[in-house]
């Protein structure tokens, strides 16, 4: 099956919203993540990712222009043994109490919905790496609205246990802008994956629209070791 190019993706598509992309690198040696967020209002576009001791926080640029912090301020990136858990929200904590109690990703994620939001109901998107004795898996997940209804929850679960190099997965909150704003529908989107660390940071930041972009944060884990190297790239700078 071919994979399609993760620039072109984005370059086609003004908002996607927040994004995960999860994968392995096109050596092998590496299992890649990358989370973005974008904007369209000033409270939304207010922010930066900052680097905390096992992933990141989102904070605000402008402590003294926030309106509303509560679907803005999160832990996206967050560490629980040989797992590192991304999402778009809050459930970043669901998802590693979870674990930390020895439950599964997805019974975190059956406890959480889609964010309330209205009109919009912003799906909650999430993943998960795990990098162990040389290998890795992810997963992947999505909790929407049925159709806009706000009285009924969707929610889907991807998994996959053996990386191919090169490739990997895109999910996103939003298929388009719009108003409301249409959310992503499908599986999870195969992506080629190629380059190093910067090479692929900086392909995805100069891809994702230069109007609506904030902040973006790339980490690539090396399967022989666990070793972590991170990537943070904002927009704005904090005041």
């Amino acid at each position: 099956m071919d994979h399609l190019s993760l620039a072109a993706e984005l370059a086609v598509n003004s908002y996607p919203g927040r994004g995960i992309v999860l994968g392995r690198s096109e050596d092998g040696a590496h299992a890649v993540i990358a989370y973005f967020i974008m904007g369209r209002s000033a409270n939304s576009r207010n922010r930066v990712f900052t680097a905390r001791h096992d992933g990141i926080i989102t904070e605000a640029a402008d402590p003294a222009k926030v309106e509303d912090p509560s679907l803005i301020i999160y832990a996206p990136v967050r560490v629980v043994g040989h797992t590192t858990v991304v999402t778009n929200g809050d459930q970043t904590d669901t998802i590693c109490n979870y674990l930390a109690a020895g439950n599964g990703f997805a019974k975190a994620l059956r406890s959480r919905t889609f964010e309330p939001d209205a009109p919009n109901f912003t799906p909650r998107i999430s993943g998960m790496v795990k990098v162990k004795d040389g290998a890795m898996k992810y997963r992947l997940s999505i909790l929407k609205s049925d159709g806009g209804n706000a009285d009924s929850v969707e929610r889907f679960f991807f998994e996959y246990s053996q990386p191919v190099a090169g490739e990997g997965r895109f999910i996103h909150t939003y298929r388009c802008d719009g108003s409301p704003i249409p959310s992503f529908s499908g599986e999870p989107v195969r992506v080629r994956l190629s380059g190093d660390i910067d090479t692929f940071g900086g392909m995805v930041w100069n891809s994702l629209n230069e109007d609506n972009k904030v902040s973006l944060f790339v980490r690539y884990i090396e399967l022989a070791t666990g070793k972590a190297e991170d990537r943070i790239y904002n927009k704005y700078q904090k005041v």
